[in-house]
């Protein structure tokens, strides 16, 4: 049986008012390491600027991420962190010499906060894990299992600064919009004929991944109504593209952009998509984040604690067996919980946008 479940309560209640530290006029918020709990940590982003709207506010970003942060408004500089971390590297010079006042630390490792006191940032906050407390000049205790975007704002909110939505949310330059266009266009794309975007990928592993036949399957189904699919995801997702691709019915073809697009790329093309249909990954997060309509395949993970979120609500779609959520990379069985999901149940869901 495949369950459908919507989104999940609105974030903590207001916090008492955002911290005056004296003097703090520059904040350097330190990203999480992956591109979906990147994007989860928005809100609690968004808080911090609604709350201290004097601040500067900074990012410092694995080279993966980095790019998201031109999409978000209110973000300043960007820092690009060394991909192969810093624990005997030079911590880049950037840190030091803006002066920052206060490092927000997103992630929880004990690097992280480190690489802030190493930059001489005076102010260090973040959640006291990874025997990292020390380090800190405001630790907060981790909170029991919530939804990650809840989790960073839940961090956010015990510092000081009240909760608003729990909506990240994603602008794409009109630049980006138009490449994309160009690009689609190229691919085959007519200008008129509904978009909605498809997902094969994950990075997590081969257990996320719906299979590619029905990946395929749907895509067919949607073309029978005048609806054109677009294959999207990094190049470490062209293999999941590729078996799409050979599985398509006859006479059917998707505009195959897997590996073609960089992150400001691929949210240029989900601009112009009236949905997306996604495994839980990254690209998932990013299109609801721009206010796509998403539907999404849940398989070994916690769908309550990963699920998108956005306008309109997204549709999660799981199947529900004795082994998940078992959150292994790969299935040692027969993948039922990905299988289970039906074609028919993603294309009634994938086609309420259009």
């Amino acid at each position: 049986m495949t369950t459908v479940t919507h989104a999940p309560s609105p974030g903590p209640s207001a916090a008492a008012p955002a911290p005056r530290t004296p003097g703090l006029k520059r904040l350097l918020v330190f990203a999480p390491n992956w591109l979906g709990d990147a994007v989860m940590a928005l809100p609690a982003i968004a808080d911090v600027r609604r709350g201290r709207p004097d601040l500067t506010i900074d990012v410092a970003a694995r080279p993966a991420v980095a790019p998201l942060f031109g999409l978000v408004p209110g973000v300043g500089d960007v820092t690009v962190l060394p991909a192969g971390g810093l624990l005997a590297g030079a911590v880049p010079r950037e840190l030091q010499d803006r002066s920052y006042d206060a490092a927000l630390i997103l992630p929880n490792s004990f690097q992280a906060a480190l690489t802030a006191w190493r930059a001489g940032i005076p102010e260090r906050w973040g959640y006291r894990t990874d025997c990292r407390g020390p380090l800190l000049t405001r630790g907060v205790a981790r909170p029991g299992r919530v939804h990650q975007a809840a989790y960073y704002q839940r961090l956010a909110h015990e510092l000081g600064f009240a909760s608003g939505p729990l909506e990240p949310r994603l602008e794409v330059p009109a630049v980006a919009r138009r490449a994309a266009g160009d690009l689609l266009t190229a691919g085959g794309w007519d200008g008129r004929a509904p978009l909605v975007a498809l997902a094969p990928g994950a990075a997590y592993g081969g257990a996320k991944r719906w299979p590619p036949e029905s990946f395929a399957a749907l895509a067919t189904a949607l073309a029978a109504d005048g609806v054109s699919s677009v294959l999207v995801g990094s190049a470490a997702d062209r293999l999941a593209g590729q078996e799409v691709a050979a599985a398509l019915g006859a006479g059917v073809r998707a505009i195959d952009l897997v590996g073609r697009t960089d992150l400001p790329g691929l949210a240029g093309v989900l601009a112009h998509c009236r949905g997306l249909v996604s495994n839980d990954s990254g690209a998932m997060h990013v299109g609801a984040a721009l206010g796509v309509s998403v539907t999404a395949m849940f398989g070994p993970t916690i769908e309550r604690e990963t699920r998108p979120l956005g306008r309109p609500d997204p549709v999660v779609l799981t199947h529900q067996v004795w082994c998940r959520p078992c959150m292994l990379r790969e299935c040692p069985l027969d993948h039922r919980c990905m299988r289970g999901i039906s074609v028919e149940a993603v294309l009634a869901a994938a086609r309420r946008s259009l």
